[in-house]
């Protein structure tokens, strides 16, 4: 933790939570809109007319928007959703067995994070964010008056973790894809004071939604602009937040696809900085190996080679897989998108959809700390946090 703290703190606060009134969740959350398919879409909605899609990722026309926000007053009306009597915290707990095979339980909170202004200090972005033109984040927003997903948070600070061991009132719980998600009311004010003062002892980096962060810094703005206000509930966001320690987190690697250049220039570049080895079509124990043994994969749609980094050919390059591949692809016209799954990189150079692929590593938790802590950015897609938390546990009312 901060010995003095001369600079900007993150204010973290409880509120008031929307909540299901059944029971039976598992056919109400979702995972974040930004994770599913017009497939996953389909079928979420087929579960119950009261799933958290419905609301979340509306459909139709321009009015989507005002008629998710009407359907989202209605189960109020209806009593489907309830506001907590009082301000209070969730925990959320996440217990599974990671790839490596190891038991994995995950502890954050739900509450409101606070909204600063970008560069203003306390709540940092962790990595470059690729630009999106889509405005539907920031329309529901403002149709529904509500934060319904919430962005991830890791704390620097010390404790947060073991603030959160005693558990809350069990208020929900799912299964799913070998997940237990759990979720814990904490209503006591000294134990809201407790974590409260954990979080606002050291700054918080936001791990994933970036986006959704930048929407509520919009939404806070019209909100002031129209109102002349700086105290209403669009201050902060919907955010769990969790200790940035080695147990509390899960990462995955973001491969990188390549297409706008043939498979044998992006060798050509690529072999300025990497030895090239044609090796086997890779596999999970390939992505183990990578790890131990410091190599990335270079997939194209019928061969593949190990990428070894030449001596001295990073020096001046942050030790980022990410990182490396900028460097070593700068001037090309290659253009690169992102994917997490080996299965669906594969199925993406195999069909053409790419022209190759490269798999990269798993950037470290240490990593992460320390580019937070000197200020950088991570390259775009740098990190994927799993699992993924769900959607409609709590939504947060901006009214």
């Amino acid at each position: 933790m901060r010995a003095c703290q001369p600079w900007p703190v993150p204010r973290f606060t409880p509120f008031r939570s929307l909540r299901y009134a059944d029971e039976n969740l598992d056919r109400l959350v979702a995972p974040p809109y930004d994770v599913l398919s017009d497939a996953d879409v389909d079928e979420l909605r087929a579960l119950s007319p009261y799933n958290i899609v419905h609301v979340d990722v509306p459909r139709g026309g321009a009015n989507r928007y005002d008629r998710a926000a009407a359907q989202l007053r209605q189960w109020q009306s209806d009593k489907l959703l309830g506001l907590d009597k009082s301000e209070s915290y969730t925990i959320y707990r996440m217990r599974f067995t990671d790839a490596s095979g190891e038991h994995r339980d995950i502890a954050g909170v739900l509450g409101g994070l606070e909204v600063v202004d970008e560069g203003a200090g306390a709540v940092l972005p962790h990595e470059r964010t690729t630009p999106k033109a889509s405005t539907d984040r920031l329309d529901l927003t403002r149709a529904t008056k509500a934060n319904l997903s919430p962005v991830w948070g890791l704390s620097l600070a010390s404790g947060l973790a073991a603030a959160l061991v005693e558990p809350g009132e069990p208020v929900g719980r799912v299964v799913d894809d070998g997940v237990e998600h759990l979720v814990e009311r904490v209503s006591d004010p000294d134990r809201i004071t407790a974590i409260s003062a954990v979080i606002a002892a050291d700054d918080v980096l936001i791990a994933d939604g970036h986006h959704r962060y930048g929407v509520s810094r919009t939404y806070r703005d019209e909100v002031r602009a129209a109102t002349g206000r700086t105290d209403t509930a669009a201050e902060q966001t919907l955010a769990f937040v969790n200790e940035l320690v080695p147990e509390q987190l899960s990462v995955a690697a973001i491969h990188r696809l390549y297409a706008g250049i043939e498979l044998a220039e992006l060798q050509a570049a690529l072999s300025t900085r990497f030895h090239l080895a044609e090796t086997t079509s890779p596999t999970a124990t390939t992505l183990a190996e990578m790890q131990a043994e410091g190599f990335l994969v270079l997939l194209g749609p019928t061969r593949a080679w190990r990428l070894t980094p030449k001596d001295g050919a990073f020096d001046d390059v942050r030790a980022l897989d990410g990182a490396w591949l900028e460097a070593a692809l700068a001037g090309t016209d290659a253009a690169v998108s992102y994917q997490h799954g080996l299965d669906e990189v594969l199925a993406a150079v195999q069909s053409g959809r790419a022209s190759a692929a490269v798999l990269i590593r798993p950037v470290s938790v240490a990593e992460i700390e320390r580019t937070a802590r000197e200020g950088l950015l991570m390259p775009p897609k740098s990190t994927f946090f799993t699992p993924k938390l769900k959607t409609g546990f709590v939504i947060r009312p901006l009214t």
